[in-house]
């Protein structure tokens, strides 16, 4: 697990494609591909409702730093019913697109962020990335989370070697509720307005989660968040979240711990989001 290792298996690689979310595990892999072999790498950013602005203005901002090439294309998987549907399995049918989308615009090897931790975790994306020939740089060399974190703080990333974890927005809806647009973008709200009313450090260990449930809005936090709020606080927020809720989601908004995976109806063994 050295740095040595995943250049080696970066170089045998030839020309490549890296799927990059705007997180710390694909913009650590995109930086340092780049940086072993600029022509040889493209860098390929998908948006769509369930990808943050900030998400995409974060890739845009390395790209122009790094001097990568990028390409921006449209994931497409809001045309798709069966991602919409919002099955356990859905983040199958939501890489399956994006690496349908992908291909579209290269035939280079694609590579993804996916490190060593992500193995033990339930991600029926892996299966897409299997069917689509995806490559798993991080995983062939041994890497785990903390040593894509060091990777970064050695490439001088910055503020990018602490971004919190951020899977996509659809994984707060529970599972069987469809997946809208209006939904993710009410979701990305209200996590933007507890966050900033915590006025805490927004580093890795923060954790700030708005699950839309079938009993309504449930907003998960770190310990150290939920405790710096006290009654007043949750009642002056939950009012805040309400204002913005679209009419479906406008009741009972409470507060809880954070808990990975929390959205799954049925959550399959080691289930994350």
């Amino acid at each position: 697990m050295t740095r040595q290792n995943l250049e080696s298996v970066l170089a045998g690689l030839g020309p490549v494609a890296v799927a990059v979310s705007g997180g710390v595990d694909s913009l650590t892999l995109a930086t340092l591909a780049h940086r072993l072999a600029p022509a040889a790498t493209l860098v390929v950013h998908a948006v769509s409702p369930a990808v943050p602005a900030e998400a995409t203005a974060r890739v845009r901002a390395e790209a122009a730093r790094e001097g990568w090439s990028l390409r921006v294309i449209e994931a497409g998987e809001f045309a798709d019913p069966a991602y919409r549907a919002n099955p356990v399995n859905r983040c199958f049918f939501c890489k399956t697109n994006l690496y349908g989308a992908v291909r579209r615009v290269t035939d280079r090897q694609i590579l993804s962020g996916a490190n060593r931790d992500d193995l033990g975790e339930y991600r029926p994306g892996l299966d897409a990335a299997r069917e689509h020939r995806v490559r798993h740089p991080y995983v062939e060399a041994g890497f785990d989370k903390a040593a894509v974190r060091a990777l970064a703080r050695d490439l001088g990333l910055g503020a990018v070697a602490e971004l919190p974890a951020a899977p996509c927005l659809s994984s707060r809806v529970e599972t069987g509720i469809a997946i809208e647009p209006e939904t993710l973008g009410f979701i990305h709200a209200v996590e933007r307005l507890v966050g900033g009313a915590l006025d805490a450090d927004s580093g890795a260990k923060r954790a700030v989660r708005c699950r839309v449930r079938a009993e309504g809005v449930v907003v998960e936090l770190d310990p150290g968040s939920l405790a710096a709020l006290d009654a007043a606080d949750r009642e002056k927020l939950g009012a805040g979240i309400r204002a913005i809720a679209p009419a479906r989601l406008a009741g009972l908004v409470r507060f809880a711990p954070y808990r990975v995976g929390s959205a799954f109806l049925v959550e399959p063994r080691e289930a994350r989001a």
